[in-house]
């Protein structure tokens, strides 16, 4: 049976952004002294992202929301392998406002930046791989 192109080019458009967001928040710890609040903030947005194709894939309406738990439960219901990076990447929920506005707490460190992209990677990947080739970017 033939792939629908509106489903695939949808689920492929929110990989793509995803995949964007980690590579944003690689290149800006690449920066001197990194911008940290940047990084933490692309990884989430690319864990949320990553999760939200994965629900586009198996046609699972999802609220605006940048709760990872809340999306991730749901990415769940198809997949419960998923769980441990699942679990993981809800720590990621906070830097979706963290860091963002005047009187927020100052920058993280360049190694919770660095963890928190490393989760993203994670999220994407495990995403990735259960999905059909056509999908991937």
């Amino acid at each position: 049976m033939p792939l629908d192109p509106e489903l695939v080019a949808e689920t492929r458009a929110w990989l793509w952004r995803a995949n964007r967001d980690i590579e944003a928040g690689a290149f800006e710890l690449t920066a001197e002294p990194p911008f940290a609040a940047d990084v933490v903030f692309h990884a989430q947005q690319a864990a949320e992202k990553a999760c939200k194709g994965f629900l586009t894939w198996h046609s699972s309406p999802f609220r605006k929301t940048h709760n990872l738990e809340e999306i991730g439960e749901q990415c769940l219901q198809f997949d419960p392998e998923l769980r441990p990076v699942i679990e993981e990447s809800v720590r990621l929920t906070k830097y979706a406002w963290q860091y963002r506005y005047p009187g927020e707490p100052d920058e993280p460190s360049r190694q919770e930046a660095e963890a928190a992209l490393g989760t993203a990677r994670d999220v994407y990947a495990a995403v990735v791989a259960r999905l059909p080739e056509e999908v991937r970017p």
